[in-house]
Parts: structure tokens; sequence; C-alpha cells
């Protein structure tokens, strides 16, 4: 069954309670450093963790391929981009005892090796591929039966899920420590859709499989009432449905600030011309 709820519920509630108690001293100090509505994905993201990992579904997850599959997708393509979108760093940062605080923030400095190692796993290939490979590893049937088990291996296959989503979305997303410079939109917007061509590709040969190919879970759904083919196809199509709707989604909105960017910048230069307060 994986983690125990206390090995789950603990870390969430420490998470939860330093980022809001950061998150309350920051805003007294500098309100406009620390915008109200970065409480909503953060909490959202936290959210969809317990949801997850807590839930009956994670009981679930465990007897029907399709569960697993909407668990994975709570924490790939909800919980790590929406805990991005809160740019944690900040507020976890002033959570910590003043003392604390200047130490942690010099292992982020420049030229420091976590800071490097983090700029190169974050770099768009790497992430990207990383990404596509514990995807399509997990998903190989010998790997999947052996997590569903054991308990280690299950615990470390949400890991590995989770941990590659961070990395994935940190190009798209570029929240604090900002340790490469920005991508472009242009960039961004080939990044998801090339990964969300690859994740739908998964999840229809998911979908149009002839054969149940684990085991484990056709048995289950068999005794509750599923076909075998049933739950796959229904994983399948969660994973190309749901996972590219938020890609697209992600995609839609780069899109917006692309145009608008651009909007923007062809009518600079009669802002540029048009006369001031002074001006007759």
């Amino acid at each position: 069954m994986g983690a125990s709820r206390l090995e789950v519920a603990l870390p969430l509630l420490l998470v939860a309670s330093l980022y809001l108690r950061g998150a309350w001293r920051l805003s007294r100090r500098a309100p406009r450093a620390f915008p109200a509505w970065r409480l909503l994905p953060a909490l959202g993201g936290l959210s969809a963790v317990g949801v997850a990992l807590l839930s009956p579904l994670a009981r679930l997850a465990h007897d029907l391929f399709a569960a697993h599959m909407v668990q994975h997708f709570l924490l790939v393509m909800v919980a790590a981009p929406a805990l991005l979108l809160a740019d944690p760093l900040a507020a976890v940062l002033w959570a910590l005892p003043a003392a604390v605080r200047p130490r942690v923030g010099r292992l982020l400095a420049p030229r420091k090796a976590l800071r490097r190692a983090w700029a190169r796993l974050t770099w768009m290939p790497v992430a990207w591929l990383v990404g596509a490979l514990v995807l399509w590893l997990w998903h190989l049937p010998p790997a999947w039966e052996r997590a569903l088990a054991s308990a280690f291996l299950h615990d470390a296959e949400h890991l590995a899920f989770f941990g590659s989503a961070i990395l994935f979305w940190w190009p798209v997303v570029h929240p604090a420590p900002r340790v490469r410079p920005a991508a472009s939109l242009p960039a961004r917007i080939a990044y998801l859709v090339l990964a969300a061509f690859q994740q739908a590709l998964l999840g229809l040969l998911l979908t149009l499989a002839p054969w149940p190919l684990y085991p484990s879970h056709a048995a289950r759904a068999d005794a509750l009432g599923w076909t075998a083919l049933e739950d796959q196809a229904w994983g399948g199509m969660i994973m190309w449905g749901a996972g590219s709707a938020i890609a697209m989604a992600a995609v839609l909105v780069l899109l917006a600030r692309f145009f608008g960017a651009g909007e923007r910048g062809s009518l600079r230069p009669f802002l540029d011309r048009s006369p001031g307060v002074g001006d007759n």
C-alpha cells in the first residue's frame, strides 16, 4: 500500500505550516513581495498530494489501474505545477529562524554546488528527458508489478513521479531560485507540446492494448466488477486526456502572454511618441 498515512500527513502538515508562517511574516514585512494569491496554488498543490496519497483513492489505486492513473495525474499535473506557482522559496526561508536563514540562503548562492547542480537538472532538455524516462520506465509491466508488490518500491515510484514533475515544470513556471535565465515563451510552448505528445502516445498505447499489461490490476479489477481491459483503457484515457488538457491549458496561457507581449511591443513606438503632460 506504500507509505502510511502518518508518514505522508506529517510532512504535508510541516510544509503547510512552514509556508503559511513564512507567508505571514513576509506579507507583514513586505506586502508586495508576497501576493496573497500565491496561497491558493500552495494550498491547492498540498491538497492534491493529500487526495492522491491519503484519501480512499490511495487504497483504490492499489486495485484499479484507472485509479492509479488519477493518483499520478494529481501528483504530476496538479500538485507539482501548483506548488511551483506558489513560488515557495521566499516564504519557506522566512519561516526559518533568523540565525538559520542566511546559512540556507548561502547554499543557493552563485557558484555553489547545489545551485550548479539544480541549474543542470532544470535545463529544458534534461528536465524533459527525465520526465519522459520516468513516465515510460515506470509503466513497463515488470517495474509496475514490482512496485505494486513492494511498499518501498511503491513509495519510490511516487517520489520519482513527483520529483521528475518538479523538474519538468520548473523551466515552465520559473520560480525562485532562478538558477537559469528564463526560457523564451516559444521554447516553453514547444517544450509542453512535445511532452503532451509523448504522454498522449503512452496513454493511447495503454488504451488500445488488446490484452491486459498488468496482471495484478487485472485480477483486482475483475473482483470489483470491471473487466481488465476496461480498467486499462480508462487509465490510458485519463493519462492522455486529462494530462494533455493540463498541458494544453498551460500552452494557452503562454500563448496569451506571447501575443499580449507582441501586441504591447507593436504599440510601443506609438506610446513612446505620445505627447506628455507638458507637451502642446
